[in-house]
C-alpha cells in the first residue's frame, strides 16, 4: 500500500487536469450504504418488491404513496457529512489541479463539502421541484411530509435525480463526457463500473493516467496505471 500511495501522490503532483469519476463507494464512509454490495440496498426488498423497481419511472407514477415510503427510510440521510475523499477532493479543487467531479451519487456530498464543479449525473436529492408548476423545494420538504408530498398547487414534488426508465441530463453528460475528453488523470472510484449509460464515460479518456480505486475488480483495472483495492476515504485520507 505505501508504494501504491507514493506512486498516487506522485501522479497528483505531475498532473494538470485531474478528472474524479465516483460512485456510491465514495459514500460509504459518511454512513450511506452503497447497491450493490452484499450489504447494499439491492440486497434486500421493500414490501416484497426490489429497490430496483421502486425506483423505476413506471412505479413513481403508479404507486407514489410506496415510493415515497421506502424514499424517506433508504433514501434521505439528513446528517450524513462528508467523508475524507469528499474533503480530499475539495482539496484538490482549491489547488485548481481537480477540473471535475463526475459522480453518479445523489447524495450531494460532494457539494457540502464544497466543491463547484460537480456534475450530478443522476441528479440529487437535496433538489426536489414541482411535476405539475416546476416550482423548487428542500428536501427538508419530502422530509416533513407524510404520504405523498404535495405543492402549493397541489401537484407532486418529486426529487430531481433519474429513475430507472428515464434518460439521464443532456448538458449534464456533455459537460461531463468534455471534463473527462480534456482530463490528463481520471481517477475512478468507489464504482463497479456496472451501470450504463454512465460506466461508458471513461472511454472518453485520452489522458495519460488513469486511476482505480475500488474494494472489488473492475472492467478498468486491465486498462489503469494504477489499481488500488481498498476503500476510497481510507486511501485518500492518507494521500
Amino acid at each position: 500500500m505505501n508504494q501504491q500511495l507514493a506512486l498516487l501522490r506522485d501522479i497528483i503532483a505531475r498532473s494538470k487536469r485531474i478528472v474524479f469519476f465516483g460512485g456510491a463507494g465514495v459514500s460509504t464512509a459518511s454512513g450511506i450504504p452503497d447497491f450493490r454490495s452484499s450489504s447494499g440496498l439491492y440486497s434486500g426488498e421493500f414490501h416484497g418488491l426490489s429497490p430496483e423497481m421502486i425506483l423505476s419511472k413506471s412505479f413513481f407514477y403508479l404507486h407514489p404513496e410506496i415510493f415515497f415510503d421506502f424514499w424517506r427510510t433508504y433514501m434521505l440521510h439528513p446528517d450524513a457529512e462528508p467523508n475524507a475523499a469528499h474533503r480530499f477532493l475539495f482539496e484538490l479543487e482549491k489547488q485548481d489541479k481537480l477540473r471535475g467531479i463526475v459522480t453518479q451519487n445523489i447524495d450531494g456530498l460532494h457539494k457540502k463539502a464544497g466543491n463547484i464543479r460537480v456534475y450530478e449525473i443522476h441528479g440529487s436529492v437535496l433538489e426536489n421541484y414541482c411535476t405539475e408548476c416546476n416550482a423548487s423545494y428542500p428536501v427538508e420538504t419530502v422530509l416533513r411530509s407524510e404520504g405523498i408530498p404535495r405543492c402549493e398547487c397541489g401537484g407532486v414534488i418529486r426529487p430531481n435525480v433519474v429513475l430507472y426508465g428515464e434518460p439521464l441530463e443532456k448538458y449534464v453528460c456533455i459537460g461531463a463526457i468534455r471534463e473527462i475528453t480534456n482530463a490528463d488523470t481520471l481517477i475512478v472510484a468507489g464504482t463497479s463500473l456496472s451501470v450504463e449509460p454512465a460506466a461508458s464515460f471513461i472511454e472518453h479518456f485520452r489522458g495519460r493516467n488513469l486511476v482505480v480505486i475500488n474494494r472489488e475488480p473492475t472492467p478498468a483495472d486491465e486498462k489503469a496505471t494504477l489499481v488500488i483495492h481498498d476503500n476510497v476515504a481510507d486511501v485518500l485520507g492518507m494521500v
